[in-house]
């Protein structure tokens, strides 16, 4: 019994170190990597719908300025996404830099977070491996997510919507790392 209650009270204050082991505030740095999703309605000539995944990553770099707010710049890659429509093999090969203000909910060594900003991207189209054309544009992006934190080391899962005009859905699930300065 004795060594129990040596084993919860060693827990409990582990636990508690956690938050003053937490980096909150400082400029950081670091990557994601998952999966995009680009969903558009009547692609082609035939009209048919495309609906593919891709690999894709981030670079991050941020200020967080206030325990529960930051500012937040990213490079996305979002891959190069293909499926057959009507037949034909049509490709999206899209990428873009975004600024987001992120705002934080501390809850020990964990952190929930929402973000909104914008994002400018750009998109290359090819059918059938022939270049179809590319298109660009700023639009509005948003997501939420929650991260571990331990000294100035963040393990974040996230999910972003891209509000891109002329797609249906490009969204993005991402597993990543910061690091924060002092």
């Amino acid at each position: 019994m004795r060594s129990k209650l040596i084993a919860g009270t060693a827990v409990l204050a582990t636990m508690t170190a956690f938050p003053a082991l937490a980096v909150d505030n400082g400029i950081y740095l670091g990557g994601s990597i998952g999966q995009s999703g680009v969903d558009i309605d009547d692609v082609g000539l035939g009209g048919g719908d495309f609906s593919s995944d891709a690999t894709a990553f981030k670079v991050i770099a941020g200020w967080r300025f206030l325990d529960w707010l930051s500012i937040e710049g990213n490079y996305v890659d979002l891959g190069s996404a293909d499926e057959r429509v009507d037949g034909d093999r049509f490709e999206v090969d899209a990428s873009g830099l975004s600024l987001s203000a992120v705002g934080f909910l501390p809850i020990g060594p964990v952190d929930l977070f929402a973000r909104v900003g914008a994002i400018n991207w750009d998109a290359d189209f090819s059918f059938e491996g022939v270049d179809a054309g590319s298109d660009d544009g700023t639009d509005l992006t948003y997501g939420v997510g929650a991260q571990f934190r331990v000294w100035g080391l963040s393990l974040r899962a996230e999910y972003e919507q891209f509000d891109i005009e002329d797609a249906d859905t490009v969204d993005l699930i991402s597993l990543g790392v910061t690091w924060t300065f002092l």
